[in-house]
C-alpha cells in the first residue's frame, strides 16, 4: 500500500504505505506477467486504494499508523489514560535503552489484535474507533484554547496518530484476517472513521490554529515545523475549507462517495477473478499444477472435484483444471502453458472481469471530476499531482510521451524479433501479429532457449527462508542492524502463519517492529504489500515512537516435504516491499505524518525500486542464494545470464509502464473522455503508444486497482524508477553491501520520509542535474534509465 489515495500530507500517507501498495508492475512485466492484473489484488492493502480523493490533511493523518504501544514497544502520548500505557512508562523507569526506546513487552495472556487489548473481539473494532473520535475531540479542545506555539503542530500530529491507528489497522484485518467478522467490523470502523475526518476536513478552529500559526513570526523553530504547517494549511484549503457551507458539504459527500466506490472496486476484485474448466490437465505444466483445483468428468457426466476415482491420473482426457484467473495464476498459464487455444481462452476470461467495475470507474471518474471542479480546479489530474514534485498535468505528460518516443523504436525492434522467433517456433504461422495471450509465453522461450535459463531452477536457489535471510544480510550490511525473530502474543497475530521480527541496532537499540504474513489463503487479497501500522515521531529529545510495519505477501506455500521456494520474479517483489519496509522502519521524523513513506506520490516508490536493484546483483544474491536440496550457492553465470534476459524486452516493459500512466492521466484528464467509454480510451492510447492492439471484448483495466489507488499519481513509478536508476549507480553499483553505501541512503533520504522537499534532497543527494524544473513542474533526468536500456 504504500498508501491510499488522497493528496497532501494525509492523502500521502493514505498513498504511502501501502505503498503501499507496491509497484510490482516492473517485475511482472519483466518476466513476461500481466502487470495490471498482477497489480489488482494491490489494494485494498493500502489505504490508499480504498481512500477517497481528497487532499486535506485530515485525510493523510489517517494514513498509515497504528498499534498498541504496550505490546509493540511503541510509546504514545495520545493513550495517557489507557492502562497500558501508564504500564508502559513503569517499563520505561525500569527498561533503558541508549535511544530510550522500550522493548517488546513479551505476553503470554491473550492480547488484541497487534496488541491493541480492546480488538480482543471483532466488536472492539467499534470502541476502537468511537474511543479514537473521543481522543481526538480532546486533542481539538486543547488547540483551540492554546496560542500559537510548536506544541499546536505536535497536537495535530497526535489527532493523526489517533486516528490512523484506526484505519490502518482496519485496512490491514480487511484485506488480510479470515474472520469475515473481523473483516465487517473493520469495514464499518474505519468508514465511522472516513466520516468522522470530513468533519476534521472542515473544522474551521483548526484551519485557524494553522494559519495563526504561520502569520506568528519565530514560533516554528524547525524547517520540519514549518513544512508541517504549511502543508497542513494547503490541505485544509485543498479540502474546500474556504468553501461556502452547501459546497463544502457536497465535497465531503463526494470524499465519501469516492471511498465508498474505491471499496466497491477492490471488493469486486476479489469477488470475481473469474473461472473457466480447462481439460485435459495434462495442458498445464505439473509446476503450475498446484495453482489449480483438479476436476473430473464423472459417469454421469458432470464435473467433479471431491471423489476422484483412484484409477485416473493427470494424463487422463476425463481429468481437467478448473482455472481461477486470479493474477498469480493467470501470469503462470500465459507464460508456461505451451497451448495456444488454452492461454488464449484464459486470457480472455482473466481480461473481462469483474465487469461490474466498469460502471464503478465510470461514477468514480465523474465524482473525483466534480470534486476537483468544486475546489477550483479544471481536471482531477490537475488537483491530484498538484502538491507532488510533478506540480502539473502538463509536466507529467510531456515526461510520458517524450519518454515513449524515445523509447518507441527499441520497443518496436523488440516486438520484430518476438514475431519473427513466434515464426520459427510455430511453423503454421505466416503472419507477423504477437497476439497477447501469446506474449509472454514466446518472450519466456526466447530468453530461456538463448541464454539457457529454466525458471524452475532459478527458483530452485530461493528457498522462502533463505530469502527472510536475505532480509537480514542487507539490513546488517547497510545499516548495522538485524532483524530477530520475537514471540508473538495469543491473540495479536490475524493468523498462524504471521510472524513478527524487531529491527535491531548495536548502537541504537530497537528500531520498528515488522509483521511477516508470506503465504497465500482463501479470503486474503492476492498480491503483495507493505502496510504501515504504526508511524515514527518524535516524542522526547531521546525518545521516538517505534514504526511498526506489516509485509504481506501471497508466495505458495506447498505444504509438502519440499520447503517453499520462490521464482526470482518473487524474490524482486520480496526485495521492492522490503524497501517501502526500510523507509518506515528507518525513519526518524519529527512529526508521524512525515513518517517513512509518508512523502509525496511520485517519490514514495525511490527506496523500494532502488531494492529491485538488489535482486539481480550477483554479489547480494550469492549471500543468500543457496539450492534448497543441495546448498550449492547460486552459480555466478546463472545470475549473468538472468540480467542477460531481463534486458531482452526492457524497453517494451518501460513502454508498458509509459501506457499505463497515460491511461491514468486520460481517464483523470479533461472530461467528458475523448472516446464513447474508458475501453474505448485504452484500446486508442494502446494503439497510438505501442505496436500490440487491444483485443476486443477485454477490460483488463476493471483489474487495475492503481486506478483507485494512484488516481493521476501512477506516473510515479516512473519517477522513482528514474531516481532509483540514478542512485544505483552513482552510490551503490560499487559496493551495494557496505556501511558506508547504508549511511548515505540512510541520511540521504531514508531517514528523512516526507520531511523534506524530494527535489531538494535529491538535488543534494544526487546533483543538480538530476531534477528537471520547468515552467510547467518538476521531472526526474531519464539519462540513466535510458542507459539501462542501452538507449542514448
Amino acid at each position: 500500500m504504500r498508501k491510499m489515495q488522497f493528496r497532501g500530507v494525509w492523502c500521502r500517507l493514505l498513498h504511502a504505505a501501502d505503498s503501499n501498495v507496491g509497484c510490482v508492475n516492473e517485475v511482472a512485466t519483466r518476466v513476461g506477467i500481466c502487470p495490471q492484473l498482477f497489480h489488482s489484488w494491490y489494494l485494498a492493502a493500502r489505504v490508499r486504494s480504498s481512500m477517497p480523493g481528497s487532499s486535506c490533511f485530515w485525510h493523510t493523518l489517517v494514513s498509515k499508523a497504528g498499534t498498541d504501544p504496550g505490546v509493540l514497544g511503541s510509546v504514545s502520548t495520545v493513550e495517557a489514560d489507557d492502562p497500558l500505557a501508564l504500564e508502559e512508562k513503569q517499563q520505561k523507569r525500569i527498561r533503558k535503552y541508549q535511544t530510550g526506546m522500550k522493548a517488546p513487552t513479551l505476553r503470554k495472556e491473550m492480547v488484541g489484535l497487534y496488541g491493541y487489548e480492546v480488538l480482543k473481539t471483532a466488536k472492539g473494532f467499534r470502541i476502537f474507533a468511537q474511543d479514537a473520535i473521543e481522543k481526538s475531540e480532546d486533542l481539538i479542545r486543547s488547540i483551540q484554547e492554546m496560542p500559537p506555539s510548536m506544541k499546536v503542530i505536535y497536537l495535530m500530529d497526535d489527532i493523526s496518530d489517533t486516528v490512523s491507528t484506526v484505519v490502518d489497522a482496519a485496512e490491514l484485518c480487511r484485506n488480510t484476517h479470515p474472520d469475515k467478522e473481523f473483516v465487517e467490523e473493520a469495514n464499518h470502523a474505519s468508514m465511522k472513521v472516513y466520516e468522522y475526518l470530513q468533519y476534521l476536513n472542515s473544522h474551521a478552529g483548526l484551519y485557524k490554529a494553522v494559519v495563526d500559526l504561520e502569520q506568528s513570526p519565530n514560533i516554528l523553530t524547525t524547517d520540519e515545523a514549518r513544512r508541517a504547517a504549511k502543508t497542513l494549511r494547503m490541505d485544509f484549503e485543498r479540502g474546500g475549507i474556504h468553501l461556502p457551507i452547501e459546497k463544502l458539504k457536497r465535497g465531503n459527500d463526494l470524499n465519501l462517495e469516492i471511498t465508498r466506490l474505491g471499496r466497491e472496486f477492490g471488493e469486486h476484485m476479489m469477488r470475481d477473478q473469474g473461472q473457466l474448466d480447462i481439460f485435459p490437465a495434462s495442458v498445464f505444466p505439473k509446476n503450475i499444477q498446484h495453482m489449480m483445483k483438479p476436476i473430473w468428468v464423472q459417469k454421469d457426466g458432470r464435473v467433479g472435484w471431491s471423489s476422484k476415482p483412484n484409477s485416473m491420473s493427470t494424463q487422463d482426457d476425463k481429468m481437467g483444471m478448473r482455472v481461477v484467473t486470479e493474477p498469480a495464476v493467470l501470469s503462470s498459464v500465459l507464460k508456461y502453458v505451451t497451448d495456444a487455444e488454452v492461454r488464449k481462452r484464459v486470457y480472455m476470461v482473466g481480461h473481462s472481469v469483474p465487469k461490474a467495475n466498469l460502471r464503478v470507474l465510470d461514477h468514480l471518474i465523474a465524482a473525483r471530476h466534480e470534486l476537483a471542479q468544486l475546489l477550483g480546479f479544471n481536471t482531477y489530474a490537475e488537483f491530484a499531482i498538484a502538491p507532488n514534485m510533478a506540480q502539473s498535468p502538463e509536466a507529467v505528460v510531456s515526461f510520458l510521451e517524450e519518454l515513449s518516443m524515445k523509447i518507441r523504436g527499441k520497443a518496436d525492434e523488440e516486438l520484430r524479433i518476438l514475431a519473427e522467433f513466434q515464426k520459427q517456433v510455430d511453423t503454421g504461422r505466416s503472419d507477423d501479429v504477437v497476439n497477447p495471450w501469446d506474449e509472454s509465453y514466446y518472450a519466456g522461450l526466447l530468453k530461456s532457449r538463448t541464454h539457457d535459463l529454466n525458471a524452475a531452477v532459478v527458483a530452485s536457489y530461493f528457498p522462502v527462508e533463505q530469502c527472510l535471510e536475505a532480509l537480514r544480510i542487507m539490513s546488517g550490511s547497510l545499516f548495522g542492524a538485524t532483524f530477530e525473530q520475537v514471540p508473538v502474543s495469543p491473540g495479536e497475530a490475524w493468523h498462524s502463519d504471521v510472524q513478527k521480527l524487531t529491527l535491531l541496532h548495536a548502537d541504537e537499540g530497537e528500531l520498528g517492529h515488522m509483521y511477516l504474513d508470506l503465504y497465500g489463503r482463501p479470503g486474503k487479497f492476492p498480491g503483495c504489500a507493505h502496510f504501515t501500522l504504526k508511524g515514527c515521531r518524535q516524542i522526547s529529545p531521546s525518545n521516538y515512537q517505534l514504526p511498526v510495519v506489516a509485509l504481506v505477501c501471497n508466495f505458495v506455500n506447498p505444504n509438502g516435504k519440499s520447503p517453499p521456494i520462490l521464482n526470482h520474479w518473487e524474490v524482486e517483489t520480496l526485495f521492492h516491499e522490503f524497501g517501502h519496509a526500510l523507509h518506515s522502519l528507518l525513519s526518524r521524523t519529527d512529526y508521524q505524518h512525515f513518517s517513512g513513506t509518508r512523502t509525496v506520490l511520485d517519490f514514495s516508490e525511490t527506496p523500494s525500486q532502488l531494492f529491485e536493484y538488489y535482486a539481480w546483483d550477483y554479489r547480494v544474491l550469492s549471500k543468500f542464494g543457496r539450492h534448497y536440496l543441495t546448498g550449492e550457492t547460486i552459480p555466478e553465470k546463472l545470475v549473468a545470464s538472468m540480467n542477460q534476459a531481463k534486458r531482452m524486452f526492457s524497453a517494451t516493459e518501460i513502454q508498458r509502464q509509459v501506457l499505463y500512466a497515460l491511461i491514468d492521466q486520460k481517464l483523470f484528464g479533461k472530461q467528458p473522455l475523448p472516446a464513447k467509454d474508458t475501453t474505448a480510451v485504452i484500446a486508442e492510447l494502446k494503439q497510438r503508444h505501442t505496436g500490440v492492439k487491444h483485443v476486443n471484448g477485454t477490460h483488463w483495466h476493471t483489474r487495475f486497482n492503481h486506478l483507485v489507488s494512484y488516481g493521476a499519481g501512477y506516473y510515479s513509478y516512473l519517477y522513482a524508477r528514474c531516481f532509483a536508476a540514478s542512485i544505483w549507480h552513482s552510490h551503490c553499483l560499487n559496493d551495494p553491501l557496505s556501511t558506508t553505501t547504508g549511511d548515505k541512503l540512510r541520511r540521504g533520504f531514508l531517514m528523512h520520509g516526507g520531511a523534506k522537499d524530494p527535489s531538494i534532497m535529491m538535488r543534494e543527494f544526487l546533483g543538480q542535474e538530476s531534477v528537471v524544473c520547468s515552467s510547467s513542474g518538476v521531472r526526474p533526468c531519464t539519462d540513466q534509465l535510458l542507459a539501462d536500456l542501452g538507449l542514448p
